[in-house]
């Protein structure tokens, strides 16, 4: 009996020993792997820190503005081709539906006058399709470029209150607010807008979108992209957006410059575009029968196209080469 007792006590003290010296070995090996663990984390959160920083690196930032230019442009290309785009661009009410009746209205109007008066049914339909689908258009191009001409204008000068308001303590928002409220149309009523979607709960990213579809200047995009750029990754807002007043500025008085230099070349291209169909409708309302012949003979119907088909290949020529963009 006492033989068994002592050797369950010595296979009891062996055991505890081994269980002991066993569970110390473990928890060293834990401790090395939890170690290891961390330190791989540790290497992990930085090199994830240092992806963080090289990403906000002067040259990844002119990248990012550089990728987001080419998509804003891309999206900017894709509006022009819509008509309801066109109308927004205007300043007027998106309705094709109105345009289209108006469009028609006109081209019958300009088409049957023709008819009227010169017994021309092929002067009539060129008429009704000039004045039914090409004037309107025109129209709406000139009403576009007058409005974005003032809109750019005054650009400038509202991000100058903009950068006025961040150094004096003001949030965004309320210089946004008083830019809606001091400056004139069309600056005012579009930064209006863009403060009524912010009230409504969109985003002020996605509100410069909108806004940007609703006038499709460089200047306004390069604006929306400062604000982004600025939300993603911080920094001195008040600083970047007086940059973009000095730059764009600077695009404007470039603009002024290459406009003065090529005002030569563009009355040049006015009057040779001008003088031939001037000259001949002069010659028309002096001596009629002299020109009758080339309205009423099929041969000099044929010159007269073939000589407004070169005429205006002539004109868009001109207008290509005295076209600068900035």
């Amino acid at each position: 009996m006492t033989i068994i007792l002592i050797a369950f006590l010595s296979f009891v003290v062996l055991a505890s020993v081994g269980f002991v010296l066993t569970s110390g070995g473990g928890s060293e090996v834990a401790a090395k792997r939890a170690q290891a663990i961390a330190v791989g984390a540790g290497t992990a959160a930085r090199r994830k820190g240092q992806r963080g920083a090289v990403s906000k690196t002067p040259e990844e930032r002119r990248k990012q503005i550089m990728l987001q230019l080419k998509e804003s442009e891309q999206r900017e290309r894709k509006a022009r081709l819509s008509l309801t785009a066109r109308l927004q661009h205007a300043g007027l009410a998106p309705n094709v539906k109105t345009f289209w009746i108006w469009s028609i209205a006109l081209g019958l109007v300009a088409s049957i006058a023709v008819l009227i008066f010169s017994r021309m049914p092929l002067a009539a339909l060129g008429a009704g399709f000039a004045f039914g689908y090409g004037a309107p258009r025109w129209w709406l191009s000139f009403l576009a470029k007058r409005r974005t001409t003032k809109f750019t204008a005054s650009f400038a000068d509202a991000i100058d209150i903009l950068v006025r308001g961040i150094k004096s303590g003001l949030p965004v928002y309320d210089g946004l607010k008083v830019i809606a409220k001091e400056l004139p149309a069309p600056l005012g009523p579009e930064f209006q807008r863009l403060n009524e979607n912010i009230s409504i709960g969109m985003g002020l990213d996605l509100s410069l979108e909108k806004m940007c579809e609703r006038m499709p200047t460089p200047e306004l995009r390069f604006f929306t992209i400062v604000i982004a750029i600025q939300q993603k990754t911080g920094g001195n807002l008040a600083e970047a957006l007086g940059n973009l007043s000095n730059v764009l500025r600077s695009r404007r008085m470039m603009r002024e410059k290459v406009k003065a230099l090529s005002g030569e070349a563009i009355a040049s291209a006015s009057i040779i575009g001008v003088l031939p169909p001037g000259v001949g409708l002069m010659i028309y309302l002096t001596n009629p029968v002299y020109m009758s012949t080339l309205l009423t003979d099929p041969r000099g119907n044929i010159m007269l196209l073939g000589g407004a088909v070169w005429m205006l290949c002539g004109i868009l020529m001109m207008r290509k080469m005295i076209n600068f963009k900035i």
